[in-house]
């Protein structure tokens, strides 16, 4: 009984102190200002503070923990560790847009070919993505180019097509080569250029003797026999090997020289494979081609058959006139494919462009232009007869 006394007389006389204690340190429900429940609270050193019934107490730095999610009706030790906020979902990167169109972008010609990043290609030896070259002489003025297809920069091949144009100032002729490497053929690309300086070399050498004439049923057996012997040396061969030659370097061609004439030009030129010839008069917006393509006006089918150097077909020799207001097409099958009869958006396409004399660039750049599937190699050589004026 005395102890209960002596309590009760010790609460009533220390009361006030206590709850002016409470009242002091007391703060609403929830987190403080500095984020921590009330039963943690942050001191101005960055430390944690406790509050109890005896006062407010540092937390020695080893004893402090995470803060909790205050439950009124359980004890400090009793409350758990507020879980961490769950992270966002990391969404994925959407791929990178094509840049902004520029002036030089390849043209579009109906539905374009999706854009992506072209890769290097993977030939040993330094092969361009473009040739472009253009000049007059006082009969002619030509433009030149040969682009790597949409396909290959795709896939990281080389470009197989080739080209090759000379002037013989003695005659005044214009001498021109375009070729396009066998697609499997993994070293056709060195065959389309052996082939094409080989086809310049022996018609120089033709109009340079005493008959100035090109010997047109030779040209292809000589254009032939270099790729051979080019297939020895790249591959180390002892002697020539033609069915090795074949099934590395393996080309098309197509090879002649254009004369002046008093109303217009002359070609006389030798085909092996399916690049070709053809004759457009934009002003009636009209091809008219001068050799077999794989496209035949009225069929159905369309032959990929090719006959590649180093075999030589029989009867390859054709000819034809340049007449005024006429250009002189002579390109690869990517270029031919795509043009078909020319009664089309490519064909209409080339007509608008080649009107006039373009510049080299946008010559080159005209030929690069982005269509559907058409995603081969492109090269085409272009002569327009009496048109000195060609920048």
């Amino acid at each position: 009984m005395p102890n209960v006394v002596q309590r009760l007389i010790g609460w009533f006389f220390y009361r006030d102190e206590e709850d002016e204690a409470r009242r002091r340190t007391w703060q609403p429900p929830g987190p403080s200002s500095d984020g921590y429940p009330q039963e943690n609270r942050g001191n101005v050193y960055g430390g944690q503070q406790r509050v109890t019934r005896e006062g407010v107490h540092d937390v020695q730095p080893d004893q402090q923990r995470a803060p909790v999610i205050e439950d009124r009706g359980r004890t400090p030790e009793q409350q758990v560790p507020a879980d961490p906020p769950a992270p966002s979902p990391r969404r994925k990167a959407p791929p990178a847009p094509p840049p902004d169109p520029t002036p030089w972008d390849p043209p579009v010609v109906g539905r374009p070919i999706p854009w992506f990043r072209p890769k290097p290609p993977n030939a040993e030896a330094y092969r361009p993505d473009y040739v472009a070259d253009g000049w007059s002489t006082p009969h002619f003025t030509i433009r030149v180019a040969s682009a790597r297809g949409y396909a290959h920069r795709y896939t990281g091949d080389p470009r197989q097509d080739d080209v090759a144009v000379a002037w013989h100032r003695p005659t005044g002729a214009v001498l021109f080569a375009v070729a396009d490497g066998v697609g499997n053929a993994p070293l056709s690309h060195i065959g389309a250029t052996s082939a094409c300086r080989a086809a310049i070399g022996y018609m120089t050498a033709g109009l340079n003797s005493p008959e100035e004439a090109v010997d047109w049923s030779e040209l292809l057996q000589s254009a032939a026999w270099q790729v051979c012997e080019q297939a020895r040396i790249s591959l180390g061969l002892s002697r020539i090997d033609k069915a090795a030659a074949e099934e590395q370097m393996a080309t098309t061609l197509v090879a002649g020289c254009v004369m002046p004439e008093a109303d217009g030009a002359k070609v006389t030129f030798v085909q092996a494979g399916d690049s070709s010839a053809w004759m457009l008069n934009p002003r009636e917006r009209r091809y008219r081609c001068l050799a077999p393509t794989k496209y035949r006006r009225g069929e159905e089918v369309v032959s990929n058959a090719v006959v590649a150097l180093p075999r030589v077909p029989s009867n390859s020799v054709r000819s034809g006139s340049v007449l005024p207001g006429e250009i002189l097409l002579v390109g690869t099958d990517g270029f031919g494919d795509a043009l078909g009869d020319g009664e089309n958006a490519v064909g209409d396409h080339f007509v608008r462009t080649l009107s006039e004399v373009p510049p080299v660039l946008k010559f080159a750049n005209d030929l690069d232009f982005s269509f559907e599937t058409w995603d081969d190699d492109r090269t085409l050589f272009a002569l327009w007869p009496h048109h000195p004026a060609g920048r």
